[in-house]
């Protein structure tokens, strides 16, 4: 049998095993705890620490799900690549990566599986090798190491506690908590890829497709939030305002980048980045159950709209530009189906997958008590979501002219089992989850225009994508003559240029400065040529002693003589 089918049956297997246990656990409230002894040294013992409650084998499950489905698509997507083993087993190391993570209550075991991912997601981000490639690489695993040295100072400040678990503590009683706190947000922004670490995200899209799902749906970018949904009783100690404004800014530059990109995987990247900054901020107000919901809801469909984009890749000659794609829809019927109800569920289009999560943490920011600046960024970034989605959906879709006469249309029957059961959860899988994590369903009262909002935000974006898919880079609305404007938008705010050219053009000429001052001048006489210069002298001593030994003997002698004299 094939590997890929093999693994394939195995994990989806254990997702449905998993996600059955979260089921039963989250009803009776069970949960289990197990240590595992490595070694024991006198008093000291090294051990193994699991966490089985509901979140975490939920979590589980649905990561093993949609691993499972990549894992069948990429048997199909990556048949022609002739180091498809080598793809296969990167793609099981990054999933075990994330099972370690998901299960470890313990800061070090939580360290094994965060740097796992960040080294994995390096050598996936490579695997087509060329310049494109390799820097993205460089650039993703540069930023993910900021958070791996976060998580490792946090280490060092729990050192203090007896325990490196995070529910032994009351952080409250700890005077260094609050650096605590602040290092384990640091660790979650680089992975969670939230400003000012944005620029890598849409960089890793040079990795393959099916690894872009699976990065940007439930593994890579969601560690993160896992990481402070689990640390969320030690946020709440203090004021997260000014965490809430990075995570809200978040989710509307990104939300507005996806309007003038036209790359189709770096739109949906966005709109990854996007709904980061949703669940971002929703922990942050102080509703981690809800983050975690929208964390899963948005992975299923998420992984589905980039699977879909796989095969549109595919077929149109490997090109990713939307401009080349256009009149999808007869020519892909199924897959075309599956992007709109992936898109559709994105949006938050009532009664799809992410509506549920989407509304709820809208309508409990409402009832929040936060400034109106808070309130219009929320509702304005839904809007820019719809509003790029409906974009793409024009462009992709419908009679649009493209430029690809010599394109390849084909269906193929493994990429379309695949993506069956994702459809299926893009579409129920919102409303099952809320019946599982809220047994009790909160009650919101609101006015009827209040209520209606989120809806009219949602049609207003879906015109204003419809108009910006017949928008001209040369037309006078929105300053589009003016490019500055259009490039300050479309390119994150030129973030990307300040984690890249501003970095090291500047150090480079300090850099060089120093090495001509310390390393060509001082440093090299004084540090490199210190042992040298006293070994020289050293050997010219003993050769003088040498050479001229009876002449010393007599001296020594005299010297001598005259102390014995005067003693």
């Amino acid at each position: 049998m094939n590997k890929y089918i093999f693994w394939f049956y195995l994990i989806f297997i254990l997702g449905i095993l998993f996600f059955l246990m979260g089921m039963y656990m989250i009803s009776y409230e069970y949960f289990i705890f197990m240590d595992w002894e490595l070694i024991t040294l006198h008093s000291c013992s090294v051990t193994m620490t699991f966490l089985f409650d509901w979140m975490s084998l939920l979590f589980m499950g649905s990561v093993m799900f949609i691993s499972s489905m990549v894992i069948y698509y990429s048997y199909d997507y990556m048949e022609s690549d002739i180091n498809k083993l080598r793809f296969l087993i990167l793609v099981l190391f990054f999933i075990l990566s994330m099972m370690f993570m998901i299960v470890s209550p313990n800061l070090i075991s939580i360290l094994l599986g965060w740097d796992g991912l960040g080294l994995v997601s390096y050598c996936l981000v490579i695997y087509f090798q060329n310049y494109k490639s390799y820097n993205a690489g460089m650039l993703t695993i540069l930023t993910n190491r900021i958070g791996d040295v976060a998580i490792l100072l946090s280490i060092a400040l729990m050192l203090n506690n007896g325990s490196w678990c995070f529910f032994y503590q009351n952080f409250y009683y700890y005077g260094y908590s609050v650096y605590l706190c602040f290092l384990i947000i640091l660790a979650a922004f680089t992975k969670s890829a939230q400003i000012p670490f944005s620029s890598w995200l849409p960089a890793a899209m040079a990795a393959p497709t099916p690894v872009s799902a699976l990065v940007h749906s439930s593994t890579l970018v969601t560690a993160g939030v896992y990481l402070l949904i689990r640390f969320s009783n030690l946020l709440y100690n203090f004021d997260m305002s000014f965490f809430l404004l990075i995570s809200v800014l978040t989710m509307f530059m990104s939300g507005l980048g996806a309007n003038f990109e036209y790359d189709l995987k770096k739109i949906i990247a966005l709109s990854t980045l996007s709904q980061l900054g949703l669940m971002m901020s929703a922990l942050f107000m102080g509703f981690p159950k809800l983050a975690f919901m929208h964390l899963l809801t948005h992975a299923f469909f998420k992984a589905l709209l980039f699977l879909c984009a796989g095969l549109f890749i595919h077929c149109m000659s490997d090109s990713q530009d939307i401009r080349h794609m256009g009149n999808l829809v007869n020519q892909l019927p199924y897959t075309s189906a599956s992007f709109s109800i992936a898109n559709m569920s994105l949006c938050g289009l009532p009664f799809l997958s992410g509506f549920y999560s989407k509304d709820m943490i809208l309508e409990f920011m409402t009832l929040s008590y936060y400034n109106i600046f808070i309130y219009l960024m929320f509702f304005i970034s839904v809007g820019l979501t719809v509003s790029y989605s409906m974009r793409l959906f024009y462009y992709c879709m419908i009679d649009y002219n493209g430029l690809m006469p010599n394109s390849m249309y084909y269906e193929s029957k493994i990429m379309m089992y695949s993506m069956i059961l994702l459809t299926f959860m893009g579409i129920f899988g919102g409303s099952l989850l809320t019946w599982l994590v809220f047994s009790f369903p909160q009650i919101l009262m609101y006015p009827l225009e209040v209520k209606l909002l989120p809806l009219f935000f949602i049609m207003v974006g879906g015109w204003l994508g419809y108009e910006l898919s017949f928008m001209y880079f040369t037309d006078n609305i929105l300053g589009f003559k003016y490019n500055l404007f259009t490039m300050f938008l479309g390119n994150m705010w030129f973030m990307p240029n300040f984690s890249t050219y501003m970095i090291y053009t500047k150090s480079m000429i300090l850099s060089e400065e120093y090495f001509n001052f310390m390393d060509m001048s001082w440093g090299e006489y004084l540090m490199s040529n210190l042992l040298t210069i006293y070994f020289i002298h050293l050997s010219k001593l003993n050769l003088f002693y040498q050479n001229n030994n009876l002449k010393l003997f007599f001296c020594s002698f005299i010297v001598l003589f005259f102390i014995f004299i005067i003693i």
